[in-house]
Formats: C-alpha cells, structure tokens, sequence
C-alpha cells in the first residue's frame, strides 16, 4: 500500500493511466451518444492524455511544479472533443491543488479530484448533468468520503473514488434521457472511471487488461440526421479574456468550451459554419491548430462499424500522421486512420504505435508525411508486436494524400505498396507559410513574417502575398506539363473574395489544369497545393 506519491512516481502512474486507458478507447468510443455526438470520446480523452504524457517526458519530474505543469499544460494543449476538454480542466484543478506539495499524500489526492470536479464544472458554460461531470464529482465526493473514514492510502482513496464514481455513473441514464433511450451510461464518465482504474493498478502493479470486445455501439439506437460540424481552435499569444471570446463565438452553435492558461485558448464548439467560426475567433490570437469534423458523416461511419463488428477485418489498415481538418477529412474519406501532427507538432513513437495497434487489420501502413516524423513510424513499426507494419517515407501532406488515394483495405501490402510508393513519389506538394525569422537559405532571401513557398518541404521562393507564393510556384511546377490536377487547401485566415481571386487567376492562367478547393489546409499554413 502507497502512502504517497512522489513527482517521479506521479508521472509514471500517468503514463500508465494513460496506457491503461489506450485498451478502452473503442469501448468508450461505442457508448457515445447523440446530442453530444463526438462519436471518437474515448479517442479524444486518449489524445488529451498522451499531450499530458508528452510533457511529462520533457520534464524535470523531480520537481512537483514541474509535474503538475506538464499535466495542466499538456492537456490544454492536447484537449480534444468535448470530452476532451473537460478532462483537461479537470487535470488542471488537479495540477493546481499539487503543484506546491513535495508529495501527493491521500488527503492532498482527495483534494486534488475535488478541485477537478469543480474546474470542469466551471468550464462549461450550461452544464449538463448525467455526463462526465456527474462522474467527476461522484469520484470527488467518494475520494473525500474515504479520507473522512481514515483511508491511510492512496489506494484506498482511489478505491473509494472508483466506488462512488460508478454509482454516480451508473445513474446517469436517469439524468439524460438519451442515455437511457440506448440503454448506455455516459461515455466521458467511463473514460475518466478507466482512467482513475489505470492510477490504481500502477500503485497495485497491475499488468494492463485486455480489450473488451465491443458488443454493441450506441449510436446505432438513433436516425441518421444532421449533426453539424465539430469544431475545434487552439491560439496563443491570446491577451483578451475568455470570456470576452466565449461570448463571441457563443452564437455560432452550442456545446460550448473555451478554456485557458498562460496565453493559450482552446475552444470547442457545435456549429453549421466551421468556417465563420474560425475567421471570426482568429482575430483574438495565432491560430495555431483547428479541427473540424462532419458529426453526420462520424454518426454514419459508427454505423457502418457497428455492422461489421463481427466481420473478419480487410488484410491491411492505414494510418496518417495530418492535421487541417480539411486534410485529415481527406485522409479519412480514403480510409485511414488519424495521428494528430505535423510540423512543430510531431507525434511520438507512442502515438504512432497507438494508432497502429488500435485497427484490427494484420497488415498496417504508415505515411509519416513529415520529414521529421518519419524515423518515430519506423520505431513504432519495429515495436508493433503481432502485426506487419510498412512505413512508406512520405515526406509532406501531400504526397501522403497522394498515396492513400490508391488505398484499398482489401489488398494486401504487398499489392499497395509499389503503387502508393509511386502516387506518392509523382505528386508534388506547393506549401504556403509565413518566415519565422529573416534569413537567406539556397539564394532565397526572406524577411521575417513573408510569405514563402516551399516545394516539396524545400525553400524555393518568397512573394508579397500568400496569393503571389502560391502562383508562382504552380507556374514553376506546370512548366513541365506532367500534372493534371491541382489541389489546394486553405487556411481559415484566408477570405472568401481573395480565394475567389486567386482561383480566377490560377483558372486563366493554367486552363488545363483540373481545380479542386477545399478549406482546413494546415495550421500556421495560408496554403497547401499538391499538384498530381
């Protein structure tokens, strides 16, 4: 029995939570229900926490400080979903009630859960109960209730947590209609009981369960209908304050988060117009990441899930490393499975292999789709014990799109491969950005904050305007009159009048290019092209 916890011994046990938690993502995904149809709960409460894992590896974890920034900051940074967000103001209540103790003694842990309870409540602005809130405070009150009878350790603290935790689970279908309707209990709040079982057997020295076998899938007790469109931002350099923010985007939708710290906003929000959402928000900060998701489209893919569950699965999955929701909407659409990255934004060697052991498939396919992503998918490749995995080195977004346009689940690797390698190898991608700082590479001299355009991840030139970059570039690239398509994906900084333009100009200039446009290019991006 653990009478207290250490910084160190802290941020192993959340590693290992957020381990533990990995084996029930698809069981908390199946639960979801709709009229909070984030159909991908369970993987957006996986997200948040390996965010919180990340930041625990590049900490000093001798120092509780440091520990509970890395837990507080981590989880805004990574917050996902609904739910998602939630958890991260209830990790945060949790990190600030720590952050000065030399030790998580069970009275201090005790408190800790309370302060989550309350942080999560108060960030969201109606809140609803029969949800991951009614579980967070039944876990609170149970904690509290286990100090009172004199628990000694912290596991009896988490054991009294777990008890009434499940109670208050256990009751929310009575508090939410739609709970009962599908004859399940609230996702979230199953997420968080896994989450808190992961911190009990790490003190226990518990070896990991194994997957449940998903039985049935909420979502399938409910009519096709249209949801709306899950939108998510994250800004810094943010000086107003969210509530000033919260009230501005409160009239696009509903299922409204916004949430802060230390410069950083992270809102989330159910809306028709991702796009009006997005350019009205982004003049409060840096846009630094959004996501946008079809919750009709996520609500039709859940029933097609549910349908199969008992078919054998195709020989090989795929997974993506993208962000822009624009894009990672693509790469879904051809089937691949998502790792949330991209440039200053690498996913780790565990978030790869997450992704590789969560398909069923025995053959897997990995498309880094970033130069320095791709030694951690072979790391991940080499570890993912019991499957085939093949890492294809793409090197940019767009020759990743490239690629899984040739994907097909029900060919085997060894089929896919050659012509994904060679899609991939032929497409060429036109990236759009802003300098960082004043600098001459290869002849090209820029100045901080221009625009410049990349080929194929190189510095080739630097333009007045986005628009110009783009041009130019397409210019240089048709010369050879080898392409046929050219698509373009934009950011939501980037009006409706001047991508009209830009289209006009790029139509007459190139007639016999085939033009495709689509929004949620990626983030810190004006543009992403791949010509094909």
């Amino acid at each position: 029995m653990a009478n207290a916890l250490s910084p160190a011994e802290l941020a192993k046990a959340f590693r290992y939570a957020t381990d533990w938690f990995a084996v029930y993502v698809e069981e908390t995904n199946a639960l979801n229900v709709y009229p909070v149809p984030d159909g991908d709960t369970g993987t957006n409460m996986h997200l948040t926490l390996q965010s919180v894992r990340r930041e625990l590896d590049l900490a000093d974890t001798s120092k509780m400080s440091e520990v509970a920034r890395a837990i507080s900051y981590g989880s805004l940074l990574g917050a996902r979903g609904n739910s998602g967000v939630i958890t991260s103001q209830i990790l945060k209540g949790f990190a600030e009630t720590i952050k000065e103790a030399s030790a998580v003694s069970p009275a201090l842990l005790a408190q800790a859960l309370e302060e989550g309870s309350r942080m999560g409540y108060k960030a969201v602005m109606k809140p609803v109960e029969g949800t991951i809130l009614t579980v967070s405070r039944g876990v609170a009150e149970g904690a509290r209730k286990a100090v009172e009878a004199g628990a000694q350790s912290l596991e009896e603290v988490l054991q009294g947590a777990l008890q009434h935790g499940r109670a208050a689970s256990d009751r929310t279908p009575e508090l939410l209609p739609v709970l009962k309707q599908a004859g399940v209990v609230d996702a979230g709040g199953v997420g968080l009981l896994r989450f808190i079982e992961g911190l009990k057997g790490y003190l226990r020295g518990l070896p990991l369960p194994e997957p449940p076998k998903i039985e049935k899938y909420a979502q399938t007790a409910f009519e096709e209908e249209e949801f709306g469109y899950c939108t998510e931002f994250l800004m810094e350099g943010v000086a107003e304050p969210i509530e000033k923010i919260r009230e501005a985007v409160a009239s696009f939708g509903d299922s409204l988060l916004v949430v802060g710290a230390e410069g950083y906003v992270k809102g989330h929000i159910h809306t028709n117009d991702p796009d009006g959402l997005l350019a009205s928000v982004a003049r409060y900060g840096k846009m630094i990441r959004t996501k946008v998701e079809d919750m009709s489209q996520q609500h039709t893919e859940i029933l097609s899930m549910a349908g199969a569950a008992d078919e054998a699965p195709p020989p090989t999955g795929l997974v993506a490393v993208a962000n822009g929701w624009g894009l990672v909407k693509a790469f879904r659409g051809f089937g691949a499975r998502i790792v949330a990255g991209g440039q200053t934004a690498n996913p780790s060697v565990q978030d790869i292999l997450d992704a590789i052991k969560s398909l069923p498939n025995p053959e897997v396919i990995v498309l880094p789709n970033n130069a320095n992503v791709i030694m951690s998918a072979q790391q991940a490749a080499g570890l993912a014990d019991g499957k085939t995995v093949h890492v294809i080195p793409t090197r940019t977004m767009g020759q990743g799109l490239a690629a899984t346009v040739v994907y097909q689940a029900e060919l085997p690797s060894s089929e896919l491969l050659p012509e994904m390698e060679e899609a991939s190898r032929r497409a060429v991608t036109l990236e759009v950005t802003r300098a960082s700082r004043s600098v001459e590479i290869g002849g090209v001299s820029v100045r901080e904050g221009q625009p410049i355009g990349l080929r194929d991840d190189k510095l080739i030139l630097a333009a007045d305007t986005p628009e110009d970059a783009l041009f130019d570039m397409v210019k240089l690239a048709a010369q050879d009159g080898e392409h046929e398509i050219l698509t373009i994906f934009h950011g939501s900084t980037v009006g409706k009048d001047t991508l009209d333009a830009l289209v006009a100009r790029l139509t007459q200039a190139f007639p016999d290019l085939s033009l495709e446009i689509h929004p949620g290019g990626p983030d810190l991006y004006d543009y992403l092209a791949v010509l094909e």
